[in-house]
């Protein structure tokens, strides 16, 4: 499997920390690891940084000097894709979706500020439920009757050229852990617009790992969200000429959605502070707080076993946390 022959940028310079959580750890009495995909470079970190290497690379082999992408209002994804422009010195349009109704505010913190500091160019709010693929279609068109050249990168950066840096991802997780002689036996993960999951899922397979990958979802629900990672799997093993990993190994639970997309849960909440209070680590209100909640319960439930050792895969987003800081006080 090499990912050597498909073009990339390096927004971070090496591979992102590995850490135990020793204080959490103590307290569970189970083996709690972090891979901080935080701290990747790029404005803020952010699981995002490690497609936009590749989706971004893509770009400029193809001469574009305008990235157009969708997100929620508050959207990690589109922070990254801003500043990935910023960084390469191209426009950036974004198409932000309702996906709960009067979410977007102009002046609202968070990412929303920091698309205005880094300079986006245009955002369009849409109603949820819109044809997003249509809308930066118009975009696209716009762009190019100002004489530029467009390059829409679909939500999340989630189709197979980007799921390629979470391939590249699951190596970096098995070289770091060879290296410190740790074995995990599960993976957690926020499971959102699929690509980190099934990144983790293709890279992890294709070296034979043998422990569970569990993803937590943040919006769909369990059946929905298992056929799009397994589908965005087979895809992405096909570009990179490899066996998919097989249905059965696809899990991606919903009991910790709460009641939808971005809509704080009191779960949620407390696996933010405990995070935060105990390892000093902020997660964010949207993705991760929801994921380590789901790590707390697993845990709680006994589905996780005393004496596993588990590897919690920190996808970032702690720019957020500004946007809820009334739900989390």
């Amino acid at each position: 499997m090499d990912l050597a022959r498909f073009p990339r940028r390096r927004y971070t310079p090496g591979p992102t920390p590995l850490e135990r959580m020793p204080h959490l750890s103590g307290q569970v009495r189970r083996d709690l690891w972090i891979k901080r995909d935080d701290l990747l470079g790029l404005a803020g970190g952010g699981n995002k940084t490690r497609k936009l290497e590749f989706l971004v690379a893509d770009a400029l082999a193809k001469g574009a000097d305008t990235l157009i992408t969708v997100g929620a209002p508050q959207s990690n994804h589109c922070r990254l894709t801003l500043a990935a422009a910023v960084r390469e010195g191209l426009k950036c349009r974004l198409i932000l979706e309702e996906r709960v109704a009067g979410s977007y505010a102009a002046q609202a913190t968070g990412n929303n500020l920091l698309f205005d500091l880094m300079g986006v160019e245009n955002i369009r709010v849409m109603p949820a439920g819109s044809d997003l693929a249509a809308a930066m279609a118009e975009e696209a068109e716009a762009v190019r009757a100002l004489g530029r050249v467009p390059y829409a990168i679909a939500g999340g950066g989630s189709v197979p050229l980007g799921t390629l840096g979470y391939v590249a991802c699951a190596q970096e997780i098995l070289a770091q852990s060879l290296d410190a002689g740790v074995a995990f036996d599960r993976v957690v993960v926020a499971s959102g617009s699929a690509g980190t999951h099934a990144g983790l899922l293709v890279g992890l397979n294709a070296a034979s790992w043998d422990g569970a990958v569990t993803g937590i979802n943040v919006r769909r629900p369990q059946a929905e969200q298992e056929g799009n990672v397994h589908t965005l799997c087979v895809q992405t093993a096909a570009m990179l000429r490899t066996a998919p990993p097989e249905r059965h190994a696809v899990t991606c639970l919903d009991r910790w959605v709460g009641p939808g997309y971005s809509l704080p849960t009191p779960e949620m909440a407390a696996a933010v502070r405990t995070a935060a209070r105990t390892e000093g680590v902020l997660l964010d209100p949207v993705y991760t707080g929801k994921a380590f909640a789901g790590l707390l319960g697993l845990i709680e439930t006994g589905e996780i076993e005393p004496g596993e050792r588990v590897l919690f895969v920190h996808t970032g987003g702690s720019p957020a946390l500004h946007a809820y800081a009334d739900q989390l006080r």
